[in-house]
């Protein structure tokens, strides 16, 4: 098997990634969109943070993370403290409410799931999520990689 039809059907398969994404952020809370969940799943991971680590995270431009992060200190999710280690620069905290709203993303999340992948084994889940870990991981970051 040549290099191409190797991954001709894989190729293939890539773009019903873009459907469940968008079932996926059609569970999201009208208040809370892709960005801004995803800002508050970084600080819920990583723990406090500047804006330029939020950035590279998301891997996007500074002017991005800036409005989705914008987003979460209006709706009181995130804060913005004073950094420590430097008072002019300021850490990006989660809130109370931030936890509280992504207990909701998560209980949203998991039913979505559920919902769809009911018949599934429990084994088919597992691989499923390794190999989509496997993935990521090979992409690494594909902000440096161009074709």
């Amino acid at each position: 098997m040549d290099q191409l039809n190797r991954y001709e059907a894989l190729s293939r398969q890539m773009g019903a990634i873009g459907a469940v994404k968008r079932g996926l952020a059609r569970t999201l809370p009208a208040e809370c969109p892709g960005g801004s969940a995803f800002v508050l799943t970084l600080l819920n991971h990583y723990g406090d943070m500047r804006m330029s680590r939020v950035s590279e995270l998301m891997s996007v431009d500074m002017s991005v993370s800036s409005r989705h992060v914008a987003h979460t200190v209006e709706y009181g999710w995130v804060e913005r403290l004073p950094d420590p280690a430097d008072r002019r620069s300021r850490i990006l905290h989660l809130t109370p409410g931030g936890e509280a709203m992504l207990a909701e993303l998560d209980r949203r999340l998991n039913v979505f799931l559920a919902r769809h992948l009911a018949e599934w084994s429990d084994e088919d889940v597992a691989l499923l999520t390794t190999l989509l870990a496997r993935l990521r991981d090979d992409f690494g970051d594909c902000r440096a990689h161009h074709a």
